[in-house]
């Protein structure tokens, strides 16, 4: 397998990967990070590892200071091995249980509280810190790591990332339509875009990459390349 360890070796970056639901994002980050020897964060297990706690409590999704209060009370420790992360909540490992259809979605209204988007950032700040790090999510390139080295947002054509996304969902046993999942996708869009709190965006010195009729090694390079040519 390729590896551009080389150049990793001797840049201290933090890589910021954004994009909507489906864009490809954690496949690509985690890729990314393998070929250069960085870690790999995903932000969005965080948030995930909330909204589980959430769920099991019973809360009300539409009361922000009950969600507030969980966040508060929750322990959240994630864990780096080359480019696997592992997302532990109150020292359990649910790594496995953040990708089910009730925590996402739950994981919306969750995001959208300013508190726990405060208390995820300033988290996320401290795991990144060092460099050498792939971080992906929503607000990486525009909140969490304003100064990133580089910054990437991902998408895709709405029917592509339904494809993706129903392609993931059958991988975990769970079953549902294109349109059903298209729709999903869509209305998740609207609440990330249209929240008052660190709302997805892209970057103004961000590149955007459309994953639609790329494969995938070819999104890696891209990425790769953008990083070469700014440790020069």
């Amino acid at each position: 397998m390729t590896s551009d360890k080389g150049i990793g070796d001797h840049c201290a970056a933090v890589i910021a990967i954004d994009g909507p639901a489906g864009s490809g994002k954690t496949t690509t980050a985690r890729e990314v990070a393998r070929r250069l020897g960085f870690a790999y964060f995903d932000t969005g297990a965080m948030y995930r590892a909330i909204a589980l706690k959430a769920v099991r409590s019973g809360c009300d999704l539409n009361d922000s200071s009950e969600i507030g209060e969980i966040a508060l009370s929750a322990l959240i420790d994630i864990t780096f091995k080359e480019d696997t992360q592992r997302t532990f909540l109150d020292g359990e490992d649910v790594t496995d249980f953040l990708r089910s259809k009730k925590v996402t979605q739950a994981v919306s209204p969750v995001c959208e509280v300013e508190q726990v988007r405060d208390l995820m950032v300033a988290q996320q700040r401290q795991l990144g810190r060092d460099g050498r790090v792939v971080v992906e999510g929503r607000d990486i390139g525009t909140v969490v790591f304003p100064d990133a080295d580089v910054k990437i947002y991902l998408t895709a054509d709405l029917q592509e990332r339904g494809r993706r996304r129903q392609s993931d969902m059958k991988q975990s046993g769970e079953d549902a339509g294109i349109q059903d999942v298209m729709t999903s996708i869509d209305h998740r869009d609207q609440r990330d875009k249209c929240r008052d709190n660190s709302p997805l965006m892209i970057a103004e010195d961000a590149l955007l990459i459309d994953t639609t009729d790329l494969d995938f090694e070819e999104q890696v390079e891209i990425i790769i390349n953008e990083l070469k040519s700014k440790c020069v």
